[in-house]
C-alpha cells in the first residue's frame, strides 16, 4: 500500500510450528532476494508512469480522483466518510461494524434476498467496512452494469432497510465472531494491547464491540449512524477503470447527490498518546504457545520522517526474512515461526509495534531477544546495505499493489485521505530514494525506545514477570 509500511503485521505463524535450529540464514536469504527485487524495480517504472490521476468535479460539486483505464470494461469506486468505530457511543461499541454488515442486506424497495440477487445477477461487488477512523465503501462492476451498480449503492447509502430478520442475522454473526475472538490468543493480544496503551481513549475500546454492546444495538442505533455519518462534507472518492471524466461527474451526482450536504457529527478525536509505558500485561490462557505484542509511540503519516520510518521498519521487522527481528528470533535461535514489526498511523495517534509467538517455555527468552534487537537498532542503527535493500523493496514492490482497478482506486483513496498530493504516485520513489542513512539512524535513536515498550503476552509464558495479570473471563 502507498501509505503503510505495515508488511505482514499480525496473525502469521501457526501454533506449534518452529524452524529448524542452527545458524542464521538471514544473509543468504537477503542475497537470494536481490535478483527478484531488481526484477521488480525494472518492471515497476513503466507501470507507474502509465498511471495519471485526474481531478474530476461533478456538476453538483462532488470531487473524485480518477485513474482512467479503458483497456478492461471494469469500473471501481472507493469512498470513505470520516468517523469510524472510535466514534461509536459508549455502550454501543460495534455499531459501525454492524451497519457495515447490513447496508447491502436490503435497501429501498429490495429486501435482503432481492438486493443480493440483483448484485449477484450482474456480478456487482458492493461492500462496506468500519475502521477506527473512517467508514469505507466500494463498488466494482462491469461497465455495462454501471448504472445498476450506482443505483444499488445509492439505495444502500440513502435508504437502507435494516429489516428485523436481517438485523437479527447479522447481529448474531457479529456475536459469533466476538465469541470466536475470545478464544483466539492473537485477537486477544491485539485487543488487550489497544486497551492497555490507549486506556481512557476511544482507541482503547474494541472496534467490533463486545458481546454486551452488540447485543444491545437496536435499529434506531443503526439509523442514527446513517444520519450522523453519511454526508457530502468530508466524503472522499477515488475511481479507476473504464469511465471518462464527464461520465464520472454524472455518476458522482447520482451516487452521492442525495446525501445531505453536511452533518452535525464531529469526526475529530482527542490526541491519543500511548501510555502504560514499560508495563507487562499477561492474559492467562491455556495454550501451548504464548502470543506476544510489544510497542510504543510511533509515527503519524504526515510526519516528515515517514519514509525514513518505513525503511527503518523494513529492516527492523517489516521485511520478513530480510529483517533483524526474523534473523535474531527465528533464524538464529529458532524461537518463533515468525515475528514482525509495523508502523501503525492513525488519525489521532501512532504506534510502532512488533508481534510474534513462541512456545511457553521459551517466551521469556523470545521477549528478551525482541527487546535486545530493538535496542541494537536504536543504538547502532542499520547498515548502508540494509538501507539499499529496503529501498529496492519499497520501490520495486509498490507497482504490485496497482494490479487491478480496485487496487488502484484503494491506493488513490489512501493518497487523498492522508493529503499526499495528486502527484504522489510519481513522486513516491524519489521520496524514498532521497532518504539518507544518517536520517534513518537518527530516527532510530529517536523512535525506538526499548524501555518504553508496552508488552502484552497471552498464554502461560515461562520467564515473564508481569506487572498485571488479566483473567480471560474479564475480557
Amino acid at each position: 500500500m502507498v501509505c503503510f509500511a505495515t508488511l505482514r503485521v499480525f496473525g502469521h505463524g501457526g501454533p506449534g510450528r518452529h524452524p529448524p535450529g542452527g545458524g542464521s540464514r538471514a544473509a543468504p536469504l537477503m542475497s537470494a532476494a536481490r535478483p527478484l527485487v531488481a526484477a521488480l524495480v525494472l518492471f515497476a517504472h513503466p507501470a507507474l508512469a502509465a498511471i495519471e490521476i485526474q481531478r474530476v468535479t461533478s456538476p453538483g460539486g462532488i470531487e473524485a480522483w480518477l485513474v482512467e483505464d479503458r483497456q478492461v470494461p471494469v469500473v471501481s469506486v472507493e469512498f470513505l466518510f470520516p468517523g469510524g468505530a472510535a466514534h461509536d457511543p459508549i455502550g454501543r461499541e460495534g455499531r459501525s461494524d454492524l451497519v457495515a454488515r447490513l447496508l447491502d442486506q436490503g435497501a429501498g424497495p429490495y429486501d435482503a434476498q432481492a438486493f443480493q440477487g440483483r448484485l449477484e445477477d450482474r456480478v456487482i461487488g458492493l461492500g462496506f467496512s468500519a475502521g477506527r477512523d473512517v467508514f469505507r465503501g466500494s463498488v466494482r462492476t462491469l461497465t455495462r452494469h454501471l448504472d445498476e451498480a450506482v443505483e444499488l449503492a445509492r439505495l444502500a447509502l440513502t435508504t437502507p432497510r435494516f429489516d428485523p430478520p436481517a438485523v437479527a442475522r447479522e447481529r448474531e454473526a457479529a456475536l459469533a465472531g466476538l465469541r470466536w475472538a475470545l478464544a483466539d490468543p492473537q485477537r486477544i493480544a491485539r485487543r488487550v494491547f489497544a486497551e492497555t496503551v490507549f486506556d481512557g481513549h476511544v482507541y482503547g475500546r474494541p472496534r467490533a464491540g463486545t458481546l454486551d454492546s452488540v447485543a444491545a444495538l437496536a435499529v434506531d442505533d443503526l439509523r442514527a449512524f446513517v444520519a450522523e455519518r453519511f454526508a457530502r462534507n468530508g466524503l472522499l472518492v477515488a475511481v479507476a477503470g473504464d469511465i471518462a471524466p464527464d461520465a464520472l461527474g454524472r455518476v458522482l451526482d447520482r451516487l452521492f447527490g442525495d446525501l445531505p450536504a453536511t452533518t452535525a457529527a464531529d469526526p475529530t478525536l482527542p490526541p491519543a498518546v500511548p501510555g502504560a509505558v514499560g508495563e507487562i500485561v499477561r492474559v492467562a490462557f491455556p495454550t501451548p504457545q504464548t502470543v506476544m505484542m510489544v510497542g510504543h509511540q510511533g509515527l503519524k503519516r504526515d510526519d516528515p520522517a515517514w519514509y525514513a520510518g518505513a525503511l527503518l521498519n523494513y529492516v527492523l521487522g517489516g521485511g520478513g526474512f530480510s529483517s533483524r527481528l526474523m534473523a535474531e528470533v527465528r533464524e538464529s535461535r529458532g524461537l518463533s515461526y515468525g515475528v514482525y514489526s509495523a508502523l501503525l498511523p492513525m488519525t489521532a495517534g501512532a504506534l510502532v509495534v512488533a508481534s510474534g509467538s513462541s512456545v511457553n517455555a521459551r517466551a521469556g527468552e523470545t521477549l528478551e531477544v525482541i527487546r535486545a534487537t530493538w535496542r541494537a537498532v536504536a543504538e547502532g542503527g542499520i547498515t548502508a546495505e540494509e538501507l539499499a535493500d529496503a529501498k529496492a523493496y519499497l520501490t520495486g514492490s509498490f507497482p504490485l499493489s496497482l494490479s487491478s482497478t480496485s487496487a488502484i482506486a484503494q491506493v488513490v483513496l489512501q493518497i487523498r485521505r492522508f493529503g499526499l498530493g495528486i502527484d504522489h504516485i510519481t513522486r513516491r520513489d524519489a521520496l524514498i530514494e532521497a532518504v539518507t542513512l544518517d536520517q534513518v539512524n537518527a530516527l532510530a535513536r529517536r523512535l525506538l525506545v526499548p524501555a518504553a515498550l508496552t508488552t502484552v503476552v497471552v498464554g502461560a509464558p515461562v520467564g515473564v514477570t508481569p506487572t498485571r495479570t488479566i483473567d480471560p473471563s474479564d475480557l
